[in-house]
Order: structure tokens, then C-alpha cells, then sequence
């Protein structure tokens, strides 16, 4: 929700909301355009966490790993153009950008809360998709 207003001994602070996801693509992406609105690519990203469990020495119980999905939207013209045709599953890839947090109504009319990564910037770690851009 964008608030504003006109009162002029308001101060602006300083924020930051970045955030930066290194990991393997899961899916080819998506574009997408909803509303007659500017279109969108849509892909995930995986990371993985890895710790060992048990008390004492850190090289020793049994290693456990957590794996955590992060949606990506590309909004940018050019990165979104870029992505469509060069994010492929599996690559791996550094994200920069900012989190959203948002709603929609799923296909069962089920209101939803969505949180989604508005990516800026995309480096591309894997050999094979570095030559072709």
C-alpha cells in the first residue's frame, strides 16, 4: 500500500531492503503479463543449508540439509528479456534485488500471501550460459 503524504516537517529516512540468493535454477522461466500491465519473468531458486547435528566437534554427526525455494520476478525490460531467454534449469546464479511481500487469490478463490524476490541484477555462474550472453 503506497502512503502519502504532504506534511512538510516530515523527515525521510534512510531504509534497505536487498537481499542477494545464490544457488541452481529449478525451472525454465515464465513470462508472464497480467492486466494489460508490463510483463514479467517468473523462475525459482534453490539454496541449500547444510549443518552437522550432534554435540562436540563440528566434523563430526550426521550432516542434515535444508533446501529453501525462492521466487524470482523480473520486471527490469532488459534483465527481464535477458532472463527469459538465458535462465535455465539448473544453472546456477547470483540474484540481487529486494523482497516483496504481496497477495493473490489462488485458483480455489483461497486468498494467499506470496513472497517474491524483484530481482535487479542476474549473474550468471555457469560456464556454458557466461560465452552466450
Amino acid at each position: 500500500t503506497l502512503h502519502v503524504t504532504t506534511d512538510s516537517s516530515l523527515v525521510l529516512e534512510r531504509s534497505i531492503n536487498r537481499v542477494q540468493i545464490l544457488g541452481r535454477v529449478g525451472q525454465d522461466p515464465l513470462m508472464r503479463q497480467v492486466d494489460g500491465r508490463n510483463p514479467v519473468t517468473i523462475f525459482s531458486v534453490a539454496t541449500n543449508e547444510m549443518w552437522r547435528s550432534g554435540e562436540g566437534e563440528a566434523t563430526q554427526g550426521d550432516v542434515s540439509q535444508k533446501t529453501t525455494w525462492h521466487r524470482i520476478s523480473v520486471f527490469k525490460p532488459g534483465l527481464r528479456d535477458i532472463a527469459y531467454q538465458y535462465v535455465k534449469k539448473g544453472s546456477r546464479v547470483l540474484v540481487e534485488g529486494k523482497l516483496d511481500y504481496g497477495e493473490y487469490v489462488d485458483k480455489n478463490n483461497v486468498r494467499r500471501q506470496a513472497t517474491t524476490i524483484i530481482a535487479d541484477n542476474i549473474i550468471f555462474l555457469s560456464e556454458n550460459i557466461r560465452e552466450r550472453i
